[in-house]
């Protein structure tokens, strides 16, 4: 299909918000204005619908190559169109890890033709195992991340934050200390107390973020602190940011939504790492999504098979997220009037790309056709067994959301339609 006529629809990027037709012909944003009457092989009425610029992930588990059973890069992408998707940055924590120029190559290739844009993120380390830094200059990533797992020699890290002064390279930090965590399983505190089990203390969290924090100072270089979930960690980044530290941070939508009490049920698809903490550390997030400490709204898409699930206290840590990102956030943030459409665009999809060094998607003429097109309004429960994914551990099974993708383009073709 070459063209799509959308009449009357809204439309909203960072820059306005605007009720018009937009023509879509040949990969870009052919025609803005009132009343087009161009002809278009498919015509859609826009009355009920908004379209955005399509969502960036920067931070997702494809799972391939290597463990294939829960998730590939196939079906990774098929579950990110359908969430408005079309761009990801996926974790190294592969089999065998991201260190390679052939791994690298392997998950790019895979992903051609999917309609999904994918930037798999190179290991710090040697086959992320935190006792050597990887040699980058051939690797041909925008990101490095031993993510999975935090780097805990220090000295290690500076050096690899130093090196971002000259490759430009963003550095990923997993912020966990290892010692702290023993083992630990899920938030420590109340329920771990009720439910008797080994906790995981937010002093993990804090610290390393710290540590972070004063080794990009020491030598002036960038660092971005992944899935930040405690008020600790969330108040280091808000002041070092007003002294003007080059520090940026994610959250996903279940930081600012759920708690801990949901581990009460002992139900593993709540467990993820870092954990569900307090009501306090969840307000603490929202607070800093609506300041703006928070750049970017990510999932940590983690998915394991049932099976691996089953066990509450042996499973692996870890929840779906590509298909409810926005959608949740929607239900959350913009239908609770706590921040603006435009200022969720810019956390789902601009802010993640001007992090990576890639051009900005708005929906002006001459640009290319990423976008997403959502019913604000509409309803849907989350039926864990009508995900794309192989996985279905969602967080969010059973929920009721508000605001639905029901179309995702990619380059002008239409690559998920509901």
């Amino acid at each position: 299909m070459s063209s799509i006529l959308f009449k009357n629809i809204q439309a909203a990027d960072t820059q306005k918000i605007i009720r018009c037709d937009i023509l879509v012909k040949d990969e870009i944003i052919s025609k803005i204005a009132d009343n087009i009457n161009e002809s278009a092989d498919k015509v859609v009425d826009g009355t009920r619908l908004t379209v955005i610029p399509s969502l960036f992930d920067m931070h997702v588990h494809m799972r391939d190559p290597g463990q294939t059973h829960k998730e590939d890069v196939l079906t990774a992408c098929s579950a990110a169109l359908a969430g408005g998707i079309t761009g990801v940055a996926c974790m190294p924590n592969t089999s065998p890890p991201i260190d390679s120029p052939e791994t690298v190559k392997y998950i790019t290739d895979k992903a051609s033709g999917t309609g999904v844009e994918v930037y798999p993120v190179g290991c710090i380390t040697k086959g992320m195992k935190g006792n050597e830094l990887y040699d980058h200059s051939t690797l041909g990533v925008r990101l490095i991340s031993d993510d999975g797992r935090p780097v805990e020699n220090a000295e290690l890290m500076r050096r690899a934050l130093e090196s971002t002064n000259e490759n430009g390279l963003l550095v990923v930090s997993h912020c966990e200390d290892l010692s702290i965590i023993k083992g630990g399983i899920i938030n420590k505190g109340s329920v771990s107390e009720k439910l008797g089990v080994k906790g995981m203390d937010r002093a993990s969290e804090d610290s390393i973020t710290a540590r972070e924090i004063a080794l990009a100072m020491s030598c002036n270089a960038r660092i971005h602190i992944c899935h930040v979930s405690t008020r600790g960690s969330i108040d280091f980044i808000r002041d070092s940011k007003a002294r003007g530290v080059k520090v940026t941070c994610e959250t996903c939508p279940h930081y600012f939504m759920l708690t801990e009490e949901k581990l009460l049920t002992k139900d593993a698809d709540y467990r993820m790492n870092p954990p569900l903490r307090t009501e306090d550390d969840r307000i603490a997030v929202l607070e800093a999504i609506i300041d703006g400490t928070v750049d970017c709204i990510v999932t940590d898409h983690a998915p394991h098979a049932k099976e691996e699930k089953a066990d509450f206290y042996k499973a692996p840590n870890g929840v779906v997220g590509l298909e409810t990102s926005l959608s949740a956030s929607l239900t959350a943030l913009y239908h609770t009037g706590k921040i603006s459409l435009q200022k969720l665009v810019a956390l789902m999809s601009e802010n993640p790309r001007k992090l990576l060094g890639l051009d900005i998607v708005r929906i002006e003429e001459g640009n290319r056709a990423d976008l997403a097109v959502v019913d604000l309004d509409r309803e849907w429960t989350v039926n864990p067994e009508e995900l794309h994914s192989k996985s279905h551990n969602t967080v969010f099974k059973g929920e009721k959301l508000k605001g639905k993708v029901v179309m995702t383009l990619s380059k002008g073709i239409v690559k998920f339609e509901l």
